[in-house]
């Protein structure tokens, strides 16, 4: 019997392979962690009995993120930014308008993200084995470097050098150990789920990952669950509820980072009560953006200069040509404001880069603009936005030189890895604003770019490329008789029980 139907939705020229199973009243979206394959899940008999139970009381929906398992390979480390057109993407083609969504480990970024910045399609939020940060220097007050030293150390030796024997996966699952069926496929589902290029790429992106200042805009109901005695410390599961408002950390039992691979039962049992339990539904009024403020500078001056007739063609000019760089990187014209306008973006990497656009852009029409960019929560008033974060773009805005954009330093860390150079532009008082805000600006482009922009240059083998022939037979099997697979675990684990 085959396995879910494989669906693909787009994003840009990348195909994102996704499943829906089951038909339950409410959606839950599954963002997975590092890797992942779907087919190879429907052949291990725990995975599936953990998909089917969420599907009884959901519409669940799977996919495989760009890089890995089934769908398009992908160039260079993918940005939390991209991570979130992902689950967009996805949900828009399986008509999910609003769900439940569950991130694992690394999927946890880009589903915390997604919910602090599309509040009104997220129902709740369910954060599974992850964290608000995981870079080697990431220690508050609970003092445990040392346990995520040996995780870098699992992710740089076993990840990163040996990616394909399949000690990584047996590392995140020490249930497996026992298991003949697991040890032999571990090695396998590594090498189908990912290339070790793929594998580099993403440990170098999470380096960079840091979810801290978003965190706190998180306005849906949230519930962080984490097992006592994982991979990844409890206590950064903690720290990660600590700084979501009203969110409920569970702690559960077991010492598998792998959902499926120990006892999945308690795992399932906490969703189904924070699924089938919740009461009411609160629509946001805030959600988390980031703003762009652009003006022409010194437009008093040139509309004297000009007259009338031509600085009113010149503003024309002038707004087609905004119009068409905020639609180029996605975001939205919330309003005009005179020889200016205020455009929001789910991402601020994308929100830079427009605005420095716009300012290149704007060299040919001759006039020069300044922007200023900021991130954070935002008050929904209809079509428009206060608050104070739109507040704290438009004095920023005010203080860039022509041709120049001003960000704030929640912008800088939000973009980190990206490749964006920023330059110090001081402490600064903004009117109206408490305390004292320090500035950057967007330098020129640098030539060559950074580390990761010259990495980013060159295609990253997707996992066909580096499968080996038995490789393809066990997923084709998979794909097309996964209770063939299913029953080979099963008949593995009653030889093991007769032996002993």
């Amino acid at each position: 019997m085959p396995g879910p139907r494989t669906r693909y939705a787009q994003r840009g020229d990348v195909n994102i392979a996704y499943q829906v199973v089951g038909d339950g009243p409410v959606d839950l979206v599954f963002v997975n962690g590092l890797v992942a394959h779907m087919d190879l899940m429907w052949a291990e008999p725990e995975a599936t009995a953990m998909l089917e139970r969420l599907a009884t009381f959901s519409r669940l929906i799977l996919f495989d993120k760009p890089g890995t398992g089934l769908s398009d390979p992908v160039i260079g480390a993918p940005t939390i930014e991209q991570r979130m057109e992902d689950l967009r993407a996805v949900m828009n083609a399986a008509g999910s308008e609003r769900a439940f969504v569950i991130g694992y480990s690394e999927g946890g970024y880009p589903a915390a993200r997604f919910a602090a910045t599309h509040p009104e399609r997220v129902e709740a939020l369910i954060l599974l084995s992850t964290a608000a940060r995981v870079a080697e220097d990431y220690d508050p007050e609970y003092g445990f470097r040392h346990a995520l030293e040996r995780c870098w150390g699992d992710l740089n030796e076993l990840a990163v050098k040996r990616w394909g024997e399949g000690e990584f996966a047996l590392q995140l699952a020490p249930s497996w150990s026992s298991s003949e069926a697991h040890r032999r496929l571990a090695p396998i589902f590594e090498r189908a789920s990912a290339s070790p290029g793929m594998v580099r790429a993403i440990i170098d992106g999470m380096r960079e990952y840091d979810n801290r200042s978003v965190l706190p805009a998180i306005r849906v109901p949230t519930l962080v669950l984490h097992p006592s005695d994982e991979w990844i410390p409890v206590e950064l599961g903690r720290d990660l509820a600590g700084r979501i408002p009203g969110a409920r950390f569970v702690e559960l039992p077991g010492a598998d980072h792998i959902p499926f691979a120990g006892d999945y039962r308690p795992l399932v049992a906490e969703i189904e009560e924070f699924v089938t339990g919740r009461r009411g539904k609160q629509e946001p009024d805030r959600v988390l953006q980031t703003v762009v403020f652009t003006d022409i500078a010194r437009s008093t001056e040139r509309a004297a200069e000009l007259g009338d007739q031509r600085w009113r063609s010149l503003l024309e000019r002038h707004d087609r040509l905004v119009d068409e760089q905020i639609s180029r990187y996605g975001g939205r014209r919330v309003k005009s404001l005179g020889d200016g306008c205020l455009a929001t973006f789910d991402g601020a990497a994308r929100a830079v880069r427009c605005a420095r656009a716009i300012c290149a852009a704007a060299e040919d029409i001759g006039v020069e603009i300044r922007a200023g960019v900021h991130s954070g929560e935002c008050e929904v008033i209809g079509d428009d936005l206060g608050g104070l974060a739109v507040h704290i773009g438009a004095r920023i805005g005010a203080l860039a030189s022509p041709s120049e954009v001003a960000v704030s330093r929640t912008v800088c860390d939000l973009v980190v890895g990206s490749g964006i150079a920023f330059s110090e532009r001081g402490t600064h008082e903004l009117k109206g604003v408490p305390g004292r805000w320090r500035l950057y600006g967007v330098p020129a482009d640098r030539p060559g770019g950074s580390r990761l922009d010259r990495e980013a240059a060159a295609p990253t083998p997707g996992p066909r490329e580096t499968m080996r022939p038995i490789d393809r037979a066990v997923v084709t099997l998979g794909r097309r008789a996964p209770s063939f697979g299913r029953a080979g675990f099963r008949l593995g684990r009653r030889w093991r029980s007769r032996a002993t």
